[in-house]
């Protein structure tokens, strides 16, 4: 998860402008309401729960406080669980900064949380775990101490299970070590091994992992400019043979952490880029975007190598329905209208999720122009009659204008949202739409008086004709 401070080569990669991508398709990143690295994804009962790191808004070198949660069924619409996990969590940790790259992993129905942290008074990292009885959480410190002590790079943790139930936790920078975990998962038996065969461009940020009959170690590979390479082995412990670069090497890379996983019978890499602090900014700052993309294994288990990523993600793996409460965190994209020259959409910062003790996650800082997209939503041959949504405000309210396809696309509907009386008073308030049939990308526009923020919005749900 380290990075290296070349700004020009990144502004100059992040030139180009972002375009909405075709209907059904992801965009990437996959996550604008916050900066988000290392990702660390898990499939579990037919959810990809998706771990990552964050850094703060304000972030100019590394500001990290705390671990998000994202969970998709399809791939493309990413639903905000918030905060699984943070400094506080280990009271011991130093708290102001220093929550780099987690990994979670599933073990007889409970949930473990890797993630390197500091420790008060002294300069070096250590590895710490925390557990929780749901992906979810909430996580909890396992042990009021290190797993894993201080020593120079050890950062960057990575677990995983073999099939005769011996787990392994990989991790380091620039050196990488390894250690045989016990099966309650917060202990460890035999000695800290260093890997002899290391990589010759191994930096950091390893996900290990098995496939069939062959063991996987990706990584963040030398910077710069940097990319992701990986190795394969015959055993958990090597020796590791390199095999060449998952994601190409790119000027506009300076750090990196790939995550890896096979859900429903598509294989997809995530890794991190730097779109969106330079769609808002020509300055560098350490305000990373997760990203992903699909790939595929050849014969022989290799991997051939991917370009690097763009602004189209993966397919849709399925639709969503409207005629269910759908959580307005539930999204593909947000971003604010905006006119310029021929091009009338780009990123901008604005929408964020705060969380409640009366609703959960909620969409928040919604302005003028600002707007969600939701890919893939079937409304039916029948199509739909009313839409509804739970909102609160306590400013002058503002409007919801439904969309298909894209915030200039077919209107099928307009919201007046009326002031609730508070930012935490939530209402439903309901309006009829005409023209919704069939499968269509929904956006989701607010507008309103004023550049401050209009309401805060908890759900949403179509009614049928």
């Amino acid at each position: 998860m380290f990075s290296r401070y070349v700004p020009l080569a990144i502004a100059l990669a992040f030139a180009a402008p972002l375009y909405l991508a075709q209907p059904a398709m992801a965009e990437n990143p996959i996550i604008q309401t916050s900066f988000t690295a290392d990702p660390a994804p898990l499939v579990h009962d037919g959810v990809v729960y998706l771990y990552t790191s964050h850094d703060e808004d304000d972030a100019n070198g590394f500001k990290m406080r705390d671990w998000h949660l994202y969970t998709s069924t399809d791939m493309v619409n990413w639903t905000d669980k918030g905060v699984v996990a943070s400094l506080k969590t280990f009271p011991w940790a130093v708290q102001e900064n220093d929550a780099w790259a987690p990994q979670v992993v599933a073990r007889d129905g409970k949930f473990y949380l890797y993630v390197p942290i500091s420790v008060a008074g002294w300069p070096k990292n250590v590895i710490a775990v925390a557990v929780a009885d749901k992906p979810e959480g909430p996580f909890r410190d396992a042990l009021g101490k290190p797993l894993i002590d201080k020593a120079d790079g050890f950062i960057d943790p990575t677990v995983w299970i073999d099939d005769d139930g011996q787990a392994y936790l990989y991790w380091g920078n620039p050196n990488l070590w390894y250690v045989k975990l016990n099966k309650d998962m917060i202990s460890y038996s035999g000695n800290i091994e260093k890997v002899p065969s290391k990589p010759a461009n191994y930096q950091e940020g390893p996900w290990f992992y098995k496939r069939q009959s062959k063991y996987y170690l990706a990584y963040a590979s030398t910077c710069c400019p940097e990319g992701i390479g990986y190795a394969m082995a015959d055993k958990p412990t090597g020796p590791w043979t390199y095999k060449g670069d998952i994601m190409d090497h790119n000027p506009g890379s300076t750090g990196n952490h790939p995550g890896i996983i096979d859900f429903q019978g598509h294989s997809y890499l995530f890794g991190f880029n730097y779109r969106l602090n330079f769609a808002e900014t020509p300055i560098h700052h350490e305000r990373r975007s997760v990203t992903v993309t699909e790939f595929n294994y050849n014969p022989d288990g290799t991997i051939s190598t991917q370009p690097w990523w763009d602004t189209v993600g993966v397919k849709q793996l399925h639709t969503l329905s409207p005629y269910q409460r759908v959580e307005a965190e539930t999204l593909a994209w947000t971003s604010r209208v905006k006119r310029d020259r021929d091009r009338p959409i780009d990123w901008a910062p604005g929408i964020k999720t705060a969380r409640s003790d009366t609703v959960g996650i909620y969409l928040t800082r919604i302005t003028d122009l600002t707007y969600v997209k939701i890919n893939g939503v079937d409304f039916g041959a029948g199509g739909a009659s009313t839409f509804s949504a739970n909102v609160a405000s306590n400013g002058k309210g503002g409007v919801i204008e439904l969309h298909l396809d894209s915030v200039d696309g077919p209107k099928i509907g307009r919201l007046t949202v009326t002031p609730t009386g508070d930012w935490n008073h939530w209402k439903v308030q309901t309006t009829q739409v005409s023209g919704a049939v069939g499968t269509h990308d929904l956006i989701l526009v607010f507008k309103g008086e004023g550049d401050s923020p209009l309401f805060n919005l908890d759900y949403w749900s179509f009614g049928k004709s």
